[in-house]
């Protein structure tokens, strides 16, 4: 789709930090994670929301969301993980995507109120290592 920033990652004409990249999807990291290791997957195809992914789709999507799930959680030393998609409202790019962000008790995600909070990684290095430390993990 034209404009459409993920469509343009899946393309690799707008670089981004790839974990994974098949045939269902292609997972890369968030350039303003809720906590390091934020994961974002997004179809190889423009789709809007769940409900325009084709059901032959789903399961392909979703096995790659549970495949990323461990292994940001292995990579990342977690306690385990969020996962999530925004639908319409507060989907901020519309083209159909998955957070995947490891978690740890205390760590702030979530208190009274869910914590919405982005922090840029402090270096290109560190995230960097973290794209080295998933795709490791994916491996196992």
């Amino acid at each position: 789709m034209n404009g459409c920033v993920f469509c343009e990652i899946v393309a690799g004409t707008i670089p981004a930090y790839k974990v994974l990249d098949d045939a269902a999807a292609v997972a890369f990291l968030d350039h303003r994670p809720l906590l390091p290791g934020h994961v974002v997957v997004v179809p190889q195809l423009h789709y809007e929301t769940l409900g325009d992914l084709p059901a032959g789709e789903v399961g392909p999507f979703f096995l790659m969301v549970q495949r990323l799930a461990g292994a940001v959680e292995r990579a990342m030393h977690a306690d385990g993980s969020f996962v999530a998609a925004n639908i319409r409202i507060s989907q901020s790019v519309p083209h159909l995507h998955v957070h995947v962000v490891p978690r740890r008790k205390g760590d702030g995600l979530f208190g009274k109120t869910f914590q919405w909070m982005r922090r840029p990684y402090p270096t290109e290095s560190a995230i960097v290592e973290t794209q080295r430390a998933i795709q490791l993990a994916l491996a196992v």
